[in-house]
């Protein structure tokens, strides 16, 4: 396996991050991986670096690209525009699409679903979308997101939902909140709340979906089997399994989930 980082240049302006891994025979296809929200990015490094490399050795190349103002790309977090990120998945898919024969699928982690949903509705693709534990709602993932900010006061529950309210307010009035050293604006907060992983129109051969959970006999969650049951509904071929193992992007230590690698590997093999 060989690994390379580069810099590749954004329309918007500035210069996106990507780390490419590739086999050391032709490739299969390629596989653009979207990370997730914030904090979560940086959590989840770990797993996404260890499932590319899995990916690799069964002769896929793998494109992992750090959005505007995320990782070590150009820009603050609190430059990024929703349009910007639906711009980079662009900017990978079509850098990739060059660079291999093959199929180009995509896989995204959490609110990286969100991103790939939106971007799929005006780009179809026919290969796989890989999911990992999507997040359905964007407006509930930005209450969590606001919520650290109102746990780190150690506040009652009835103070943490003033506080997230007070921080609602300010957003929607157009200005900026900071959480955990990430600034969200008041932009970027609007469009994430509008989001729902929605694949009933989506253009793509093959959805394959896992959650993960540390019950002993994990269940997919109320909300995604809804989504999943919506999609099918409108004709997508989806493929939805709960597996057992620790939720690595909020975890305190790094953690690893070696069996969504081992399953996620047969999405991509037919």
């Amino acid at each position: 396996m060989r690994r390379s980082a580069f810099f590749l240049p954004a329309r918007s302006g500035g210069k996106r991050f990507c780390v490419l891994s590739s086999p050391e025979g032709a490739a299969r296809g390629g596989i653009v991986y979207i990370h997730p929200f914030a904090e979560e990015m940086n959590k989840s490094r770990r797993m996404a670096a260890l499932a590319a490399e899995a990916f690799t050795r069964e002769g896929w190349a793998v494109l992992q690209i750090d959005l505007h103002g995320c990782g070590d790309s150009s820009g603050d977090f609190g430059d990024a525009s929703w349009e910007d990120w639906l711009d980079d998945v662009t900017l990978a898919h079509d850098w990739l699409c060059r660079s291999v024969d093959g199929p180009v699928n995509v896989w995204a982690l959490r609110a990286g679903a969100l991103i790939v949903a939106d971007w799929l509705q005006a780009r179809s693709t026919s290969s796989v979308v890989l999911l990992w534990q999507p997040v359905v709602s964007g407006r509930q993932h930005v209450n969590q997101f606001l919520r650290v900010r109102a746990a780190s006061k150690m506040l009652e529950d009835n103070d943490v939902r003033s506080e997230i309210a007070v921080m609602r307010a300010e957003l929607k009035a157009g200005r900026s909140v900071e959480v955990a050293g990430y600034m969200l604006t008041g932009a970027l907060a609007s469009k994430l709340e509008c989001m729902n992983v929605d694949l009933s129109k989506a253009g793509c051969s093959r959805v394959v979906v896992f959650e993960l959970s540390l019950a002993e006999n994990p269940e997919i969650s109320p909300a995604l089997a809804n989504a999943v049951t919506r999609w099918r509904d409108s004709g997508v071929d989806v493929i939805v399994d709960a597996l057992r193992g620790p939720a690595f992007w909020q975890t305190q230590e790094i953690e690893t989930a070696p069996l969504l690698i081992e399953r996620s590997l047969a999405a991509f093999s037919g």
